[in-house]
């Protein structure tokens, strides 16, 4: 039957589950045994590719253009009619793998997952999540809509970035404010799409016989490795170690910038008075010496770049009608990447690009593993992919190397991100320990104005270092404009965690780069068949929790700084 299975998803792209239908029931009928497992396997594999490729097409086209109507028909009827199927019929399949006791080489971190995956199934819950998918992309369609009218023209929210860095403070108190207002205003329309999203997750989460969400995600993220308990301590290891070398980031830009205090507006102008970074006037320049870094960082790698830019496996430029942010997807079948980023000309827009292609080359490491089912890493890890990368190709931002900037911009743009590695750490711990205690008060966590009033207390805890007086509403509301709160629960604590595990990995680079390179390759490469901590480890970093480790990765942070301010 497989043999007529379509290779490509061009001629599957348009299928319905009628003619998916007799390849799913070959599968289904098979009894397996050690003579046949391995092939069917395979066979579920290519199917599993398909459908995941059918997917990735149709969400990245909404993404691409969030006015395309006809784009979002074809999305939402592939979940209607697919979707829910694939599910049932992925979780058939793993009752029979697992039912037959038999364990195919490679396939024990699998094997497991599947138990737990199998373990959480309902069959209620399928039209559920095809209904949270299509909430999620409700909040794309909202952000995406977002304008403002500046000096004649109409700019998204992110064209407004630029103007943050302005030197006229007065100027660009005035683009945050219209970017801010703009946001507001959409504030009664993303409560009530937080209320659906809530409704929908907390009947999973009972339709599984969880006691709440929490647990219910928990085990739907497959976090063996951990638990909520670990994350808390993450929590306080942050505001013990990291919230006071925020505030003497902050203390020193409030001194240099010369004001009484730091307000949000004055996060990211340079505090020297210097003209802001501007790496590139165009995409393809960014395109272009994005590539000379990655070839310095590993030819191989480079030329994977220089690959997804021949095939247009990369949206880089930021416009009106597409969605907010970046991220990085897959095309199962060739095994190819796709970069979707939000480009405006900042610095920060190259290290979006240099994480985005972490993930890319991610992608690709693990394209030699036979099953499908081996590929897809736990974020804890995939994120370390990304976060390292930033780190890994930073001797490289200068213009000798191939890159964007002088020498001494070349520093400036480094000690940047590192003061911005740092300021993170304590916005992910508010963003992380608010869904805790979403999901732990359900029913109070499904009224807006409660949700208001913890954002702001956790603020308060963990973002000392700027005054946000007399921006209350803009400050409590912040967790509307947070996407993973509403696309994708509970997975934030991944880039904190995988920032400390990239900070180990730089330690390493700063020793020897190209041992921590192909450290990182290795470790990248292993896909889905060890454990966590065995993957930080093959890397050449500690999975951990602890305030020890996390001091170590700040007093390394804080002394590359001050040696790079010598630059």
């Amino acid at each position: 039957m497989f043999s007529t299975l379509p290779g490509s998803v061009r001629i599957f792209k348009d299928w319905t589950w009628e003619q998916v239908k007799p390849f799913a029931d070959d599968l289904t009928r098979r009894a397996l045994n050690a003579g046949n497992v391995e092939a069917w396997l395979k066979d579920w594999s290519d199917l599993s590719r398909l459908i995941s490729e059918m997917y990735a097409r149709k969400h990245l086209a909404t993404t691409i253009n969030t006015t395309d109507v006809d784009a979002r028909q074809a999305f939402n009827a592939f979940l209607d009619d697919i979707y829910p199927r694939a599910m049932e019929l992925d979780q058939t399949c793993k009752e029979m793998l697992l039912a037959s006791g038999l364990e195919p080489e490679g396939m024990e971190i699998p094997l497991r997952n599947m138990r737990a995956e199998a373990d959480l199934f309902r069959q209620a819950n399928l039209p559920l999540q095809a209904e949270e998918v299509k909430l999620a992309s409700q909040y794309d369609e909202l952000s995406g809509e977002q304008t403002v009218q500046w000096d004649g023209k109409e700019l998204t929210i992110a064209q407004l970035h630029p103007i943050y860095q302005d030197p006229d403070r007065s100027r660009r108190e005035r683009a945050w404010r219209a970017g801010m207002e703009r946001q507001l205003a959409d504030r009664q329309a993303f409560n009530d799409l937080w209320m659906r999203c809530m409704d929908v997750r907390g009947q999973m989460a009972a339709n599984a016989g969880m006691p709440d969400y929490r647990a219910y995600r928990w085990q739907q993220l497959l976090r063996f490795d951990y638990t909520p308990d670990d994350s808390k301590h993450f929590h306080q290891a942050i505001e013990d170690v990291v919230v006071p070398a925020a505030q003497r980031i902050c203390e020193r830009r409030r001194k240099q910038l010369g004001l009484e205090t730091l307000r949000p507006w004055d996060m990211d102008v340079d505090p020297l008075g210097r003209p802001p970074l501007r790496p590139f006037q165009n995409i393809v320049e960014l395109e272009e010496k994005g590539s000379s870094i990655f070839h310095q960082v590993d030819p191989e790698l480079g030329g994977r770049f220089d690959l997804m830019r021949r095939q247009k496996l990369l949206d880089l430029e930021n416009r009106k009608g597409k969605a907010s942010g970046a991220f990085c997807t897959m095309y199962a079948i060739p095994h190819l990447p796709f970069v979707f980023e939000n480009a405006v000309g900042l610095h920060g827009d190259v290290q979006t690009l240099l994480h985005e292609c972490g993930h890319a080359f991610h992608v690709f490491e693990t394209g030699f593993l036979p099953y499908y089912h081996q590929v897809n890493t736990g974020m804890e890890f995939a994120e370390v992919a990304s976060m390292a990368m930033e780190l890994l190709a930073s001797p490289y931002l200068a213009e000798k190397a191939g890159g964007f900037y002088s020498e001494k911009d070349a520093a400036r743009a480094l000690i940047e991100h590192l003061e911005g590695l740092v300021l993170f750490w304590p916005y992910m711990a508010v963003v992380d320990a608010f869904q805790h205690w979403v999901y732990e008060n359900h029913a109070a966590a499904s009224q807006a104005a409660h949700c208001d009033a913890k954002w702001a207390e956790l603020w308060g805890r963990f973002m000392k270092m700027v005054d946000w007086s007399g921006l209350d509403d803009v400050m409590m509301t912040g967790w509307q404009r947070k996407l993973h709160i509403f696309q994708e629960p509970f997975y934030y604590i991944e880039y904190g965690l995988a920032q400390l595990g990239a900070v180990q990995v730089w330690r390493n680079a700063l020793k020897d780069q190209a041992g921590a390179v192909a450290a990182y390759r290795r470790a990248l490469a292993l896909g889905n068949t060890v454990p966590l901590p065995d993957l930080y480890a093959a890397a050449g970093a500690r999975f951990a929790f602890d305030a020890k480790t996390l001091q170590e990765a700040v007093d390394l942070v804080e002394t590359q700084i001050e040696r790079l301010e010598a630059v």
